[in-house]
């Protein structure tokens, strides 16, 4: 199983999945961490440079924020480089990412648990606790 953190240090789950630069990647084999590589990912920093950043939000989707074609497409970068995931870890997110990471089999933690470790420890000893009220 190969479970992936948002981090901008690689030590601490940032608090926000689409401003985070780099996954966190942790192999597990039977209950132990047998690898971790750290991973880049698309962000919305990214997509401010290529001038897309903005444009047609929420005007292309009656739900809002985080849906629609743009999104959509910004969101699938962003999931990349984790496709061979089952888990990914966050402290924020919208509903949009977090619906597409379901779409696409990756099971969307949000915790408050802000170490990676400890998080990586919580999710293999069942006691992480997930935080819809995360979502935006």
């Amino acid at each position: 199983m190969k479970i992936a953190a948002v981090t901008d240090d690689n030590i601490t789950i940032s608090q926000h999945f689409g401003r985070a630069l780099q996954y966190s990647v942790v192999t597990v084999d039977k209950g132990e961490i047998v690898d971790r590589e750290l991973r880049d990912k698309a962000s919305h920093k990214d997509f401010q440079r290529e001038g897309i950043e903005g444009q047609h939000r929420n005007r292309d989707d009656a739900r809002g924020r985080g849906y629609g074609r743009h999104s959509a497409e910004k969101h699938k970068r962003m999931f990349a480089s984790i496709n061979d995931c089952q888990i990914l870890l966050a402290r924020g997110m919208g509903q949009g990412a977090y619906n597409g990471l379901l779409q696409m089999g990756i099971k969307p933690i949000l915790t408050d648990i802000p170490e990676i470790e400890l998080a990586v420890r919580a999710v293999l000893d069942e006691s992480i606790v997930d935080h819809p009220e995360r979502l935006h």
